[in-house]
């Protein structure tokens, strides 16, 4: 890495010539061209960590362009790269992957000041609507209806049941892209009417059918008009508008779709938050132009129209003339779009509805076969598989390889502990995914210090995002690395990983990035030399306040309400840091080939549980605290928390039944799952958002390690509880649902705003299937050990995955035996 701080670009360039290894582009080979207005042009060649910088060479892989006035702050980190590339102050053409890469040769941005101070409760962080609303003490938005969902990697559409999308400020109709709405008004009316809906064909995550009908309301059969609105998307999104005349009599129809944008970021709309640029339109023959821009950061959505149309600012009108028993057709394509790009229709009809139904075709045909006397069971599988394919995000880091994204709307983009967990979470069904995972977060691991993205180096990130809030660091998501337990659980996933494929070689290539993680859990994660991870945002402004899983700003509670104080130690980054360490040492004996790293690694994880086991532990409550905190403190409340220890092995023998009988007892257990604050505690809210709420993912892991831990049957029943709740989600478990008792309900209610598809509740019941089936891998083999709950009285799974190729589990029910 560049040592000192240039003073501008040329100088730059001359210390870059100089450095022939640069330890972060480990793993990394490209070419990358910089093309500099009143500079001239450097090409930078990277190889395995190698580097070499000439003026003249035949190709690139990546240009990287723009004006010497802009690349002179950069030079001396008082700009970043990617930023002014999002404001669309650079360009970039060719591997936007390399982009990433080179940054991290450009110099750390200076320290944050001294004066930005903590202000932890306050702070503005990441909240759900309802924790906005309730601090502003206004009146909550109504009760949303019902919203269909198309998914194509950073592109996807939120509209009602009619196929309409009227967006408020704060809601997520729209449509989206790369964590801005393109799309925030898209109205169908027929001679000044909504027409009603009839049903809605939602079986493909990338096209949606809408069947509608022009009716008066009453019980009769009383409409002659048919509307079909068949959507497909892709950059952007095609729509087809047909309208079928099932009279004897000709009609002529003002056919109107209302239309608009509002280009809101998605931090925007999460946090309710003000625009700050200027908006323009531009009607050129049959497409309406509708342009955002502030500075240089441009944005536009193009909206075309084949079909005869008169086009106004806000409206596309036809008059649609249809003879009796016949129909009326207008397609209409919607691109998103930014300045730079070619102005060519997009149609996303024919070979590309049917490639995208290929695809999902052949990724469900690929995973194991479900066979089970519980139908439910069978339907939420493939539902699960399907959310999971449409989940994936193909970036142009590693070509051809997919993660999943967190979750539709407020996440779809890459995130370290949600990618990380939906992986482990589906190992045994398409430990690709794990694979590339990995391989996609050690392209971003942090490389040095930097206080408004948390950054710091061996650091796994946290999130990384692309719109205007980020663009002008507003926000610290390009990318932020504002989690303190993303770091060990990608440890665990690649053992796991390892350990279900067999796949060495990654292991081998991941070995340096392994190293650079494990330094940052003994360095950075622990700041204070106490033997723990604690966080406390290096960002005091818009940084996340709770790294950890339970991120929202007030989840981390004392047993009476009161909130505690940073920096603070959570529980279950303990336990995963003891079980990645305890991997790790298994990794270094076995295939990196250092038997004294792993030795080190197995004493200090012995250690690390010794420890544990005493400061957490809270004798007179009989389980561990959630976390201790920066006076300190213990904070007494009780929370599913503890279940994750049991799934990391850090709890010592004597306190595992006390664990359970808490998990399982009445405060925690809803019926449904387990909540994540026990009922009773001052903080406890059924429908807070860490505080009481039942989250799939978070019982998964604790069925896990309850049957790890060889307490079958209550695996089992929360395996039973989260499964029958999902046939209440049409088959997709939601992020999370409320905790109120399942005898008070008799309905498992979603919480309000509530990601759904979401990579980890999507993961649940793969995760939950592991567990009921006994699968574990042990050397070459898949051992099987089935104990189903009662509701499941025969379980099969063809043609399991992994080192050994591919086996069939089979399991009976033995009566919660």
């Amino acid at each position: 890495m560049v040592q000192t701080i240039p003073k501008d670009t040329a100088t730059f360039f001359q210390e870059l010539a100089a450095v022939s290894y640069n330890q972060w582009t480990h793993g990394i080979k490209g070419t990358c061209c910089f093309d500099i207005a009143g500079f001239g042009r450097r090409y930078l060649t990277i190889d395995d960590g190698k580097l070499a910088l000439t003026e003249q060479m035949d190709d690139s892989d990546t240009i990287i362009s723009g004006d010497q006035a802009v690349f002179d702050p950069i030079v001396r980190g008082e700009r970043n790269l990617l930023t002014a590339y999002l404001r669309g102050e650079i360009n970039c053409s060719g591997s936007l992957a390399l982009l990433y890469v080179v940054q991290r040769l450009f110099p750390p941005p200076p320290r944050l000041k001294q004066e930005l101070q903590a202000v932890e409760e306050t702070a503005p962080r990441s909240k759900s609507i309802l924790e906005v609303k309730e601090e502003e003490s206004e009146e909550l938005p109504p009760t949303p209806t019902r919203t269909v969902s198309m998914i194509s990697g950073f592109t996807f559409v939120v509209s009602d049941e009619r196929g309409d999308i009227d967006a408020s400020p704060i809601d997520t109709q729209g449509l989206f892209s790369a964590d801005m709405r393109f799309l925030s008004r898209w109205k169908l009316t027929i001679n000044g009417f909504y027409p009603r809906r009839l049903a809605t064909d939602e079986q493909h995550y990338h096209s949606v059918q809408f069947f509608l009908a022009p009716t008066t309301g009453t019980i009769y059969v009383d409409a002659s008009l048919s509307v079909i609105r068949t959507r497909t998307i892709g950059k952007g999104f095609h729509e087809q508008l047909r309208i079928l005349n099932h009279s004897n009599e000709p009609v002529d129809l003002n056919v109107r779709i209302e239309v608009g944008a509002d280009f809101a970021d998605i931090f925007e709309i999460k946090d309710a938050l003000q625009k700050k640029g200027r908006y323009s339109h531009q009607i050129e023959d049959q497409r309406l132009v509708l342009k955002y821009q502030r500075e240089s950061f441009v944005r536009e959505t193009w909206i075309e129209c084949i079909t005869p149309v008169t086009i106004k600012p806000d409206s596309f009108n036809f008059i649609a003339h249809i003879e009796p028993h016949g129909s009326w057709t207008a397609d209409l394509d919607v691109i998103v779009a930014n300045t730079g790009i070619t102005r060519n229709t997009v149609s996303m009809e024919g070979d590309v509805r049917t490639e995208m139904r290929n695809n999902v075709h052949e990724w469900v045909a690929a995973t194991p076969d479900l066979r089970c006397s519980w139908d439910e069971l069978e339907h939420i599988y493939q539902q699960t598989l399907i959310d999971l394919a449409a989940l994936r995000l193909y970036l142009k880091s590693l070509p051809g390889e997919s993660l999943p994204a967190a979750g539709l709307p407020w996440f779809m983009a890459v995130f370290g502990r949600d990618s990380l967990i939906a992986s482990y979470q589906a190992l045994p069904f398409v430990p690709e995914l794990a694979m590339s995972t990995l391989r996609n977060l050690a392209f971003r691991q942090g490389c040095y210090i930097d206080d408004f993205r948390d950054e710091e180096p061996g650091k796994i990130i946290h999130e990384s995002r692309f719109g205007e809030s980020t663009a002008f660091e507003e926000r610290p998501h390009s990318p932020y690395y504002g989690a303190a337990d993303s770091t060990p659980l990608f440890l665990i996933v690649l053992d796991e990983m390892e350990r279900w494929t067999g796949n060495k070689e990654l292991v081998k290539q991941l070995e340096w990035n392994a190293r650079a993680a494990l330094e940052w859990i003994d360095h950075y994660g622990d700041q204070d030399g106490d033997g723990y991870i604690e966080y406390n945002s290096r960002n005091k402004v818009s940084g996340l306040v709770n790294q950890c899983w339970k991120d929202s700003w007030n989840s981390i509670l004392f047993a009476d309400g009161s909130n505690s104080r940073l920096p603070r130690r959570l529980c279950e980054i303990q336990g995963y840091v003891y079980d990645a360490k305890k991997r790790c040492a298994r990794l270094a004996r076995e295939i990196w080939d250092d038997p004294a790293l792993a030795e080190r690694l197995e004493r200090e994880a012995a250690e690390l549980k010794q420890r544990f086991n005493r400061d957490f532990w809270l004798e007179d409550r009989g389980y561990f605290a959630l976390a201790i905190d920066g006076d300190g403190r213990k904070v007494d409340s009780l929370t599913s928390n503890i279940g994750h220890l049991l799934w990391s092995g850090i709890v010592d023998k004597d306190k595992i039944e006390f664990c359970v009988r808490h998990l399982m007892g009445a405060r925690l257990f809803s019926g449904w799952g387990i909540r994540t604050m026990a009922e009773g505690d001052g903080g406890y809210n059924p429908i807070g958002y860490h505080n009481g709420t039942v989250w799939p993912h978070d019982n998964s892991i604790i069925a896990h390690g309850l049957a790890r831990n060889g307490y079958w049957r209550e695996a089992g029943q929360i395996t039973t509880g989260i499964l029958q709740a999902a046939n209440y989600f049409h088959y997709r478990l939601p992020e999370a649902f409320a905790g109120y008792e399942r005898e008070l309900t008799e309905y498992p209610v979603e919480y309000p705003t509530a990601c759904s598809p979401q990579a980890w509740a999507t993961g649940t019941p793969l995760l939950l299937l592991r567990t009921i089936l006994g699968l574990e891998p042990i050397s070459d083999y898949l051992i099987v050990n089935p104990h189903l709950p009662e509701q499941i009285e025969e379980l099969t799974l063809l043609n399991i995955p992994g080192r050994w190729g591919t086996i069939d589990a089979f399991g009976r029910s033995k009566g919660n035996g």
